[in-house]
């Protein structure tokens, strides 16, 4: 039989794709929630040290270096009735909702050192959680199907409900809790704690649904899965080894890298974004809401383009041209502000302006993203055929921690520079002055235009194209029939 014989063979049903993807709803919020609020909630409405909560992320994510290869490689050699995957993904589902819950409520009256210790050890325990489950839930992508075109499909999916999940709950958040919460002390509901505890009890339960949604609903792919290899003795030094011997190539090295620098420049985006549009742009929570509306279109972009780009110029050639046209376009109303270049906030203009430019750029670099995380699902026959094993578990491990290390770096970064441009802890809305906005926004520009430029010039070492991927399916179709 043919590799493109064996392709065909495995499509998954609209459904499956529906199940697989959904569940990333729970990754999408808790990122959501890292990205955009965990800084300015902490840091403006709790008043901790913006630094100790930059702090805090950067031990957790150091921990975090542990968990992710080890419950990658543990997912590829689990034995259990119900497969190799599953049994993570139900085992996650209660403590990542009881966590994620817990870091918006901190207790009350506590001091600063106290409230660094909460901060970082639920970041620790909500990261270890997820990756119980985000990395054997995505590593079924690769098992799902063969096909290079398909695989861009499926992922497409995995992606648009993370980027859906995170982005509804900001649209609830700025729609419709901040402004359920503005009270005759507290003018914008964004600096109201119990907000933030609703947002909490919310997103936990969504969080809890989706895993369960999707496990479920990808149950009866268990017997179609590859089982795991025979028993054996497992040491920590052999672990390392075949996790090392699986990912040592040029061109998981150069998506490596250019998906770090990548996460680190979201995390700096991201970390940054609500401070922009409350203190630079000076939106009103609606106006906040509504962007992040725009952005839920982005997501429409990104699901439907990826999947064209495959199918026309190849993901790689795909991802190069997709990511400088949005990596460009991204910080560009910003730079323009910092020129004066734009009319005063008070301009209608300046709000519409940022809502188009957010939903192209945003919809453009999902697309990125679901190209870049289609390239990582081809390397797992490539390393098969190099180590005999099947590894989608260590890949997925790999990009979980990338993209968990990035975006926590970059939030470390984006709290860096807030300490550098000297925005105080608990300012309100229309507190800052004009000469540190534009301090904000000049670091911000080439910080920002610096690392996606630089992910770019890496992610041109990938070599794995359509002709590779289809030759290593034909090699291992010969292997198998000879045995």
């Amino acid at each position: 039989m043919s590799a493109s014989a064996v392709v065909k063979a495995t499509k998954p049903s609209i459904w499956t794709k529906l199940a697989y993807g959904f569940g990333s709803v729970a990754y999408g919020i808790k990122d959501g929630g890292f990205q955009y609020l965990l800084l300015l909630f902490y840091a403006q409405v709790i008043g901790l040290n913006a630094q100790l909560v930059g702090l805090a992320i950067l031990i957790a994510l150091v921990a975090d270096a542990l968990s992710d290869p080890i419950v990658g490689y543990w997912s590829d050699n689990f034995r259990s009735k119900w497969g190799r995957r599953h049994p993570f993904m139900y085992a996650a589902a209660v403590p990542v909702a009881i966590s994620y819950y817990f870091l918006w409520n901190p207790p009350e009256s506590w001091s600063n050192a106290q409230l660094f210790w909460y901060v970082l050890l639920l970041s620790i325990l909500i990261r270890t959680f997820i990756t119980i489950y985000e990395t054997p839930s995505t590593a079924l992508a690769p098992e799902m199907t063969q096909d290079y075109d398909e695989r861009s499909s499926v992922i497409s999916f995995r992606w648009f409900f993370g980027w859906l999940g995170g982005n509804t709950m900001a649209i609830a958040m700025f729609i419709l809790i901040f402004p359920a919460f503005v009270t005759a002390a507290i003018s914008n509901g964004q600096f109201n704690r119990d907000a933030y505890a609703l947002y909490g009890f919310i997103a936990s339960l969504v969080m809890f649904g989706a895993i369960m949604i999707s496990a479920l609903g990808t149950h009866h792919l268990i017997p179609k899965l590859r089982a795991p290899p025979e028993k054996r003795k497992i040491t920590p030094s052999l672990m390392f080894r075949e996790i090392f011997e699986t990912l040592s190539s040029r061109s998981f090295a150069a998506l490596f890298f250019a998906s770090l620098l990548g996460f680190i420049a979201s995390g700096l985006a991201g970390g940054l974004n609500f401070f922009f549009a409350t203190y630079f742009w000076g939106f009103s929570p609606q106006q906040i809401g509504l962007i992040s509306l725009g952005v839920t279109l982005s997501t429409f972009i990104g699901l439907f383009l990826a999947p064209y780009i495959t199918r026309t110029i190849g993901k790689k050639r795909g991802a190069i041209i997709i990511g400088l046209i949005a990596f460009i376009g991204s910080p560009t109303p910003i730079m323009l502000r910092v020129f004066d270049l734009l009319p005063g906030n008070e301009s209608p203009f300046v709000f519409w302006f940022v809502l188009v430019a957010t939903t192209i750029d945003v919809g453009l670099i999902i697309c990125y993203q679901i190209l870049a995380s289609s390239m990582i699902a081809d390397l797992v026959e490539q390393a098969e055929l190099k180590t005999g094993r099947r590894s989608e578990g260590i890949f997925f491990a790999a990009t979980t921690f990338i993209r968990k290390c990035g975006v926590g770096v970059g939030i470390i970064l984006a709290s860096s520079v807030l300490g550098i441009v000297g925005l105080q802890s608990g300012a309100g809305q229309g507190e800052v002055s004009a000469a540190t906005l534009w301090q904000l926004g000049a670091v911000y520009v080439p910080l920002i235009l610096a690392l996606w430029m630089t992910m770019i010039a890496v992610i041109s070492m990938y070599r794995l194209d359509r002709a590779g991927h289809e030759d290593n399916l034909r090699q291992l179709s010969e292997r198998t029939s000879s045995d």
